[in-house]
């Protein structure tokens, strides 16, 4: 095998591979030699026909196999003779080969940059924190209590803010057809909730435990049932009984309510859930932090290849938050935005690789039962579907290196971050709730804003994701 050099541009090779003929034969010969230990043919005993007959027979069929093992195995060597890396699968092409010819191809791969890891324990950080005020944990125990609401029967006329017990049938109007979902027994609707389509509640507001109202709606154009957009409808409902909200005291007996012991006990774990909100808006700025000193601590080329995947992964997430602005399905970017996100998408890669690099020299893994636990959070998210999620991980690797990703990025920084000088700083709720952390969508004028973290859980930013993650698909929708 010959390697031949024809380009060597930043981090773009391309080489030429030359097979010697004699090579691709003396493979040829010995596939046939194992194909005539199985062959049977008329007048020869198994493993007896000659070899000139199995290349008339089967010589095309066996040079497939070689020729794809030949260009598999040769480019392999090729690269690990050049000590090339490469970022992506390289791209090979054929470009002579004959019957008793020698095989060349040349292969055109763009490879990962060497850099060297700054000095991570020189890395200085503060860690905004902040404690959870008592005007939280009241109002978070407001919010609680509106949830959790008793109502008592009343015999008078129904008003905005009562509940309406009630037996309804809905047929269209045009056609008198009762169509799936349109009836209902024993249900339950606030009225001045919204839960309706408009008008539905109102003409309910002054009705009486007995009556019976013929309720009548349109649904509106962007209806989520296509079968009932636009169309005017008609409820028979049944009234049944009307029901206020009693006023929900916080004490004790709404505590044991709840399943605690009592009211401290109730307190105590709002505490905590909003402790854990505020750690976790804590850590998504720390790992920001980290993220802008390892991006400002490595300056080094990025493979383009990777770069062009990158750009069209954000611009696809642009495509999806502006799809109403786009015009014969094409997305047309403002002044400076590509410049804006290739930037963004070359930090991105960048900074991938730089985890990557630290992760791999010091050893750093995902084991089985992290990963594991990661596809049980993943199915919990699904009640009554967690076999059919545990299936499609346990099938889709691709899927399954999507939670890998993430789990192995937050132990890369985790172990920067034991290294790191860490200093605390105490701050306000406010300030640490601060929304700095928009998508870069929404940063543009016409977008929707992100929507804030719930749960303590940060919303990914396109500028500060390390290294992208797919999202996995799935296999049912709630």
């Amino acid at each position: 095998m010959q390697v031949k050099e024809l380009k060597n541009e930043g981090l773009a090779y391309e080489l030429e591979v030359t097979v010697d003929a004699k090579e691709i034969d003396k493979e040829i010969d010995a596939h046939l030699v194992e194909y005539s230990k199985k062959v049977t043919l008329p007048g020869f005993r198994k493993g007896k026909v000659p070899m000139d007959l199995m290349k008339q027979r089967y010589g095309r069929a066996v040079m497939g196999e070689v020729l794809e093992k030949a260009v598999n195995d040769s480019s392999a060597k090729a690269l690990m003779e050049k000590k090339l890396k490469p970022a992506m699968q390289p791209k090979i092409e054929v470009t002579s080969f004959d019957e008793g010819k020698d095989l060349k191809f040349t292969i055109n791969v763009e490879v990962l940059p060497t850099f060297k890891i700054m000095d991570m324990k020189g890395i200085k950080l503060e860690k905004p924190v902040a404690k959870v005020e008592k005007k939280a944990i009241n109002e978070a125990l407001e919010q609680v209590a509106k949830g959790n609401k008793d109502s008592v029967k009343v015999e008078r006329a129904a008003k905005k803010g009562d509940v309406v017990v009630m037996t309804f049938h809905g047929r269209t109007k045009d056609d008198n057809h009762k169509h799936p979902g349109m009836h209902a027994h024993g249900h339950k609707l606030e009225l001045g909730s919204g839960q309706f389509i408009e008008g539905f509640e109102a003409q309910l507001t002054g009705k009486k435990a007995g009556d019976k109202v013929e309720v009548n709606v349109k649904f509106p154009d962007e209806y989520h049932a296509e079968e009932l957009k636009g169309r005017e409808a008609i409820f028979d409902v049944e009234v049944e009984e009307i029901q206020e909200y009693a006023e929900t005291k916080i004490d004790e007996e709404f505590a044991k309510k709840l399943g605690f012991e009592d009211k401290k006990g109730l307190e105590a774990a709002v505490e905590e859930q909003i402790q854990s909100q505020h750690d976790q808006l804590s850590r998504m700025k720390l790992k920001r932090a980290l993220l802008d000193v390892l991006d400002e601590g490595h300056d080094f080329d990025v493979p383009a290849g990777m770069l062009d995947m990158e750009y069209e992964a954000i611009l696809q997430q642009v495509r999806m938050e502006r799809q109403a602005e786009l015009k014969d399905g094409k997305l047309e970017l403002e002044k400076g935005e590509e410049e804006e996100l290739r930037a963004i998408c070359e930090r991105r890669v960048r900074l991938g690789m730089v985890l990557s690099e630290i992760g791999q020299t010091n050893n750093i893994q995902v084991n089985d039962q992290e990963l594991q636990r990661a596809v049980i959070r993943e199915a919990q998210r699904y009640p009554g579907q967690e076999a059919q999620i545990f299936e499609y991980y346990k099938k889709n690797r691709a899927a399954l290196d999507s939670l890998r990703a993430p789990l192995f990025e937050d132990k890369v920084v985790d172990f920067i971050l034991e290294l790191a000088d860490v200093k605390e700083k105490t701050m306000s709720v406010e300030e640490l709730s601060a929304d700095d952390d928009e998508s870069y969508v929404s940063k543009k004028k016409g977008t929707k804003k992100a929507a804030p973290a719930k749960s303590g859980k940060a919303k990914t930013e396109s500028k500060d994701s390390a290294a992208k993650k797919p999202a996995a698909k799935k296999t049912a929708k709630k």
